[in-house]
């Protein structure tokens, strides 16, 4: 391996990674198989691609063509050396409106060739799920379709010629008419001409094989056509013509509810002559909730376009009529379809765990049939599902007879990949049994290749053979793929794993308190990898910053897994490679939510961190902010914040105490307040006044120490809502809620003073043997709040999910702290529910800021909508996440990336804000990052709220 990387080194201008991260994050895609690579080439150029191949070629090491990462049959992964076009060749070349082309490098992403295109009022026609992440070459690879197929066909409909290094170094132009055909090719298909006219099932989704008909002379002898779907097995893709069509301008949308899937699936083909743009479908069991659905147990998502929304819409309206439904809706608004969709997009994720929380897998993902056999190809499907006693949620391209679906297959024991065996086999049977394709979408790969002969007959299997043999008489592009293929049971990737639960800190409920569990949600879809704005989505600011899969959530959870493998990461907690991913992870939590199978790698990065640094020396960040509530303590009680404001301001004394305590050098130390809000508190009289609800409010750090002016603000607020308001106990032991003094002297000598905390800085530094004791002493002295029916309302954000979530999945064997998270409301909650009928002061602003991304990921934000609406404060907070996060842009090697955080979504939202608008930001990571980083001052909703009091 020394002699091939250092080779590679010198042919290839590019990077060349043999390093363990560099495997390690290829070693899988979004199917159930794993390989680890000898390494990873990141071609700059196709001259680039040709000097890798001839190293390799002279090395005898196979080569793997890899885009996304997002192919679920397997073929995305390799033993030899991992092409990554994602990094460089990447670009847009060219766009002609008037021909309605573009020239496309292999690593680019879909949505970006779909954003160029729609000035010209053109898109690209295939649109998988991934657009937001996979790439030209990969779709190309796989001949994808999506969602768009009944209108624009699939990725092989829209390819106009292709540029191809063959494994010997020859360059080739595909195109139709024999353009760019190698040496061998027409003389294999000129005595093969029955067999490709009569072999091939007629159906709009048949990606299985190769598209040798697309060879005929009546076909146009289209040889980039045919080199579609060929998963990297015939050459490498280095630039590509693909063609466009005419973007409707305005689209309506007809959901369609059916009593079962079956209904929809047969109900599905009858609706084609409309034209419709799509006819997707889904079952109940794979929704959520059906909130926003019509009635039914089923439901196809029928799309239609027209020049305007009058046309649009009654072109769905159309639709409905000629359908037999249970019920109907006709959505025009964008945002309405938006919201639609992303149910149907998420599937592929979502699908992945059964209702009861169990896990499903790829392996029998997008089988199709004709379209009018959809229906009992079904029926068929489920009984053999029964059969097996197997369970699944298909969902899918019912227009195109093509369904996706995730099973439950048991693919940690010898006997459950025995069913998984038995079940494909008797599965392919039923597929062909109805003329069908056993891809229909996503490829052969390891999945399906070693079952193509009960599709094609040993005869055209051969004839595969021979045309590989043609393009790659060598067999150095992606062996093992479509012919000669590897068990559809070998290299699963679950093999590796360990059989016996791991010990851990967390508690994991949704896995079982099985940490493998955990790292096995992810399963590669690779939602953390969009580079289009996600909205209001957050996940992942890290790899937006830094385009970096080491940095992505999917690409940790790869580390992770190789971790607990044992095989490649070979040191377990003590791993730098994972350490080193993890570190630019801002534990912002949006994974939790934005991730279809809501992998949580702040949990994670937390318990490798407790693991990691146990019984060692941490980082001095760690200590210096890590440990944060008890220097701000010590400054409180020893009433010293003036001298060490004083001490701050002066730059060498600061330089010198951020360079001690790892803290980054271009940042401000924030100051301390000169009076913290409980002595505010208890200045003011420490007793609840009026008669309204009891609610308890939260004095977590940042407020009590850094911000007091959000919590007095939060006190009138819900004092003028008519609330009655307390803080928490400071005395251990039967104290009045709200007043640690109301006790008797017997009583007080013997108790101890504390205040309360919610762990988040311990958590976030892995400190969780501390974060498990201050969470206890907080639970001692909420006791009496456990006692009361009152809410705990806490203002800070993260403090808040940090009490709904780590608080009892750390402290998963005390009852109190789930008692006392379901006790959490955050400020708006609060006045939504205990205070119904008063009404917020007008303030008639428009608003900008940001959704906290704990917020987004873990409370919600639809109470403060619903509160911001009521007071006029008019406008969309962005989402994403300020880049500060706490502890992480305050670390040492971090500004960088927490700047561009926030100049992905927060900064440029405020530069846009219109005259007089007010800048929100309930976080004090958010307001501190808007000050430090563009003299903004943000507020508190509390704050703006208060000031209209007056």
């Amino acid at each position: 391996m020394t002699d091939l990387e250092a080779a590679l080194r010198r042919a290839v201008r590019g990077e060349v990674g043999f390093d363990t991260t560099s495997r390690a994050l290829t070693t899988m895609d979004a199917s159930n198989y794993r390989r680890v690579p000898l390494g990873v080439v990141a071609p700059r150029d196709a001259d680039d691609v040709a000097a890798a191949l001839e190293v390799c070629r002279e090395h005898a090491v196979p080569v793997v063509a890899r885009g996304g990462g997002t192919s679920i049959a397997g073929q995305a992964t390799g033993t030899g050396v991992v092409l990554d076009f994602t990094r460089h060749m990447n670009r847009l070349v060219g766009i002609d409106p008037e021909a309605r082309t573009a020239v496309v490098q292999p690593g680019l992403v879909l949505d970006r060739l779909q954003d160029a295109a729609a000035p010209h009022g053109l898109r690209f026609g295939p649109d998988p799920s991934t657009h937001s992440r996979c790439t030209l070459g990969g779709m190309i690879g796989n001949n994808s379709c999506g969602s768009h197929s009944v209108a624009w066909g699939t990725t092989a409909d829209s390819v106009r010629e292709l540029s191809v290094l063959t494994a010997r170094g020859r360059r080739l132009r595909l195109g139709q008419e024999w353009a760019g055909a190698p040496e061998g090719l027409r003389e294999l298909v000129d005595g093969e001409l029955a067999r490709l006219r009569t072999g091939f099932p007629d159906l709009p989704r048949r990606i299985s094989g190769y598209a040798l008909d697309a060879l005929l002379p009546e076909r146009g002898a289209d040889v980039a056509r045919s080199f579609c779907g060929s998963e990297g097995t015939l050459g490498v893709l280095t630039e590509a013509v693909v063609g466009l069509v005419e973007s409707p301008r305005a689209r309506a949308l007809a959901v369609l509810g059916y009593a079962d899937e079956a209904g929809a699936a047969e109900a599905a083909a009858g609706l084609l002559p409309l034209g419709p743009l799509t006819v997707e479908g889904m079952a109940v069991d794979l929704v959520p909730s059906t909130e926003g659905l019509p009635r039914g147990g089923a439901w196809l998502f029928v799309e239609t376009g027209g020049d305007t929304e009058a046309e649009a819409r009654a072109r769905a309206e159309a639709v409905v009529r000629a359908a037999d439904v249970v019920d109907a809706l006709v959505v025009t608004d964008p945002g309405g379809q938006r919201t639609l969709w992303r149910i149907r997009e998420d599937a592929s994720g979502t699908a992945t765990r059964m209702p009861d929380g169990s896990e499903a897998w790829p392996g029998w993902e997008d089988c199709a049939v004709p379209p009018a056999r959809l229906g009992g190809y079904l029926r068929d499907f489920r009984r053999l599902l029964t059969a097996h006693e197997l369970r699944g949620t298909p969902y899918g391209h019912f227009g195109d007879g093509c369904i996706h679906v995730r099973i439950d297959f048991d693919l940690l024991s010898a006997d459950g990949v025995a069913r998984f065996r038995r079940f494909s086999e008797e599965l392919a049977d039923v597929v062909v049994a109805h003329g069908g394709s056993l891809s229909g979408e996503h490829g052969d790969g390891q999945a399906r290749a070693e079952l193509l002969p009960r599709m094609y007959g040993a005869e055209t299997v051969a004839l595969f053979e021979r045309a590989k043999a043609v393009w790659d008489p060598d067999d150095l592009l992606n062996p093992g793929m479509l012919v000669r293929p590897a068990p559809l049971d070998a290299n699963l990737r679950f093999s590796v794993l360990p059989r016996e639960p791991v010990d851990v800190e967390f508690g994991y409920p949704s896995d079982g308190g099985d940490f493998s569990a955990a790292v096995r949600r992810c399963v590669g879809v690779a939602k953390c990898r969009t580079t289009s704005v996600p909205g209001a989505g957050v996940m992942c600011p890290s790899y937006r910053a830094t385009g970096e899969e080491a940095h992505s959530t999917r690409g940790r959870a790869r580390l992770l897994h190789e971790m607990l493998a044992g095989e490649l990461v070979t040191d377990g907690w003590r791993s730098t490679e994972v350490r080193d991913a993890l570190d630019l992870c801002l534990s912002c939590k949006g994974c939790r939510s934005d991730c279809p199978v809501e992998v949580d790698m702040a949990t994670y990065k937390a318990e490798f961190l407790h693991h990691h640094y146990e019984g060692r020396r941490r980082p001095a960040a760690h200590y210096a902010m890590g440990r944060l509530p008890v220097w701000l303590r010590w400054a409180a009680r020893t009433r010293t914040a003036p001298v060490v404001n004083a001490l701050a301001s002066v730059r060498p004394l600061a330089a010198v105490a951020k360079r001690l305590g790892g803290i980054a050098g271009e940042r401000e130390v924030p100051r301390l307040a000169g009076e913290t809000f409980s002595r505010w508190w208890r200045k003011r009289g420490g007793r609840p006044t009026g008669g309204g609800d009891l609610v308890v409010l939260w004095p977590d750090t940042f407020t009590e120490h850094l911000s007091p002016s959000v919590g007095r603000a939060a006190v009138r607020v819900l004092e003028a809502a008519g609330l009655r308001v307390a803080l928490p106990p400071t005395l251990r032991g039967p104290a009045v809620v709200g007043d640690g003094t109301s006790r008797s002297a017997l009583a007080l000598l013997s108790a101890r003073r504390g205040q309360v905390c919610c762990g988040l800085t311990y958590v976030s530094t892995g400190q969780l043997d501390r974060a498990r004791a201050v969470m206890r002493r907080t639970l001692d002295l909420m006791a009496p709040v456990l006692e009361t029916s009152a809410p705990v309302v806490v203002l800070e954000p993260s403090c808040a999910a940090a009490l709904r979530t780590d608080l009892p999945e750390l402290l998963h064997d005390d009852p109190r702290a789930a008692r006392l998270a379901a006790r959490v409301l955050t400020f708006a909650e609060a006045l939504e529910r205990h205070a119904p009928d008063w009404n917020p002061p007008a303030v008639n602003l428009p608003a900008v800021g940001q959704t906290h991304c704990h917020q987004h990921a873990v409370l919600g934000d639809a109470a403060d909508r619903r509160l911001r609406e009521s007071a006029g404060l008019t406008g969309e907070l962005s989402g994403g996440c300020c880049g500060l996060a706490g502890n992480f842009g305050f670390e040492a090697g971090h500004y960088e990336v927490s700047a561009a955080c926030a100049e992905d979504q927060l900064l440029p939202a405020v530069r846009e804000a219109p005259d007089g608008a007010v800048v929100l930001a309930d976080g004090f990571s958010c307001r501190t990052q808007l000050e430090q980083l563009a003299g903004v001052r943000g507020r508190h909703l509390a704050e703006v709220l208060a000031e209209r009091l007056e």
